[in-house]
């Protein structure tokens, strides 16, 4: 089988090379040659464009930075003469994923909408969860490549944008739990409580959560600041997710003081730095950190 996959940066070269890796035989594509290059190096054929990779493969996968790049792409792909089922796995919202659907159907082009949750390392694990909304017969079609990707695969729908919104929903959940994770234990070490103490009550008890259980003990506890994704994705998609709900005219108060937490992290200059870095603006606030002792 030959498959396309645009968009070789941090997430997507972690998909593509779980592709890669079941054999799939791969036409890809990146603004950046030495993104490429392994790639080529292992058998994969490099193009000059995304018009290129949707001339050779059927299927063609989309893992980009944004909306804007999203629909760019969307009309290169669109010309491309073998491609039938185009495949976004971009977190970009319902409204930018309308443009793209509209470009490609246009030319006769089925849009799955496929976000993916989990990180760089989850994809090179296989452990990420991939959420999947387009027709059936799309969805039946990529049933075997979703499963090669990630650990988990939820079919949420038959109509593009439903998986946007699941994938916002999870994100918004989890800007919130490290937010109020943060917090809190920036509260504790303040008044004297060890960090890692704190860190195994809550993990036993009922404040448990995904900040608690990964992000703090492996980012944050040890300084190294390095869980795998940017502070400034967390705000996009912060940003998506609160404007999903003002579009269904659901009120976000809890939300909304969280977006703005988000938002003032990026504002102090932490935007290209590990989400998990939103810590240090509560710890400069309190005068504390919340590190191991040991």
């Amino acid at each position: 089988m030959q498959v396309g996959f645009l968009g070789l940066g941090q997430m997507g070269s972690a998909i593509a090379e779980r592709l890669q890796e079941a054999g799939i035989g791969l036409h890809v594509y990146d603004p950046h040659a030495a993104a490429m290059a392994p790639f080529v190096a292992r058998g994969a054929i490099g193009h000059a464009g995304p018009e290129g990779v949707a001339n050779e493969a059927r299927i063609v996968f989309a893992c980009l930075p944004n909306g804007a790049v999203s629909e760019s792409v969307a009309r290169d792909v669109a010309l491309g003469a073998s491609i039938r089922v185009y495949v976004e796995m971009s977190t970009i919202g319902s409204p930018a994923l309308a443009k793209v659907q509209a470009t490609v159907e246009a030319h006769g082009i089925t849009l799955v909408d496929c976000p993916i949750s989990g990180g760089p390392k989850g994809a090179r694990a296989g452990t990420l969860t991939v959420i999947a909304a387009g027709p059936a017969w799309a969805r039946d079609e990529l049933r075997p490549l979703l499963h090669a990707v990630g650990g988990q695969v939820f079919e949420v729908g038959d109509k593009p944008g439903q998986a946007q919104l699941m994938k916002l929903v999870n994100n918004l959940v989890n800007a919130a739990n490290m937010a109020t994770a943060f917090e809190a234990l920036v509260l504790g070490a303040k008044g004297g409580l060890d960090p890692d103490q704190m860190v195994s009550v809550l993990n036993v008890s009922t404040g448990q959560n995904s900040a608690t259980l990964t992000k703090v003990p492996k980012a944050v506890l040890t300084g190294s600041f390095d869980y795998g994704a940017a502070l400034a994705t967390m705000v996009k998609d912060v940003v998506l997710g609160l404007s999903e709900a003002e579009a269904l005219g659901v009120p976000m108060w809890v939300h909304q003081q969280v977006g703005a937490l988000w938002r003032f992290g990026e504002q102090q200059g932490l935007g290209r730095e590990d989400f998990t870095a939103l810590i240090k603006v509560l710890e400069g606030w309190a005068g504390v950190t919340v590190r191991s002792r040991g």
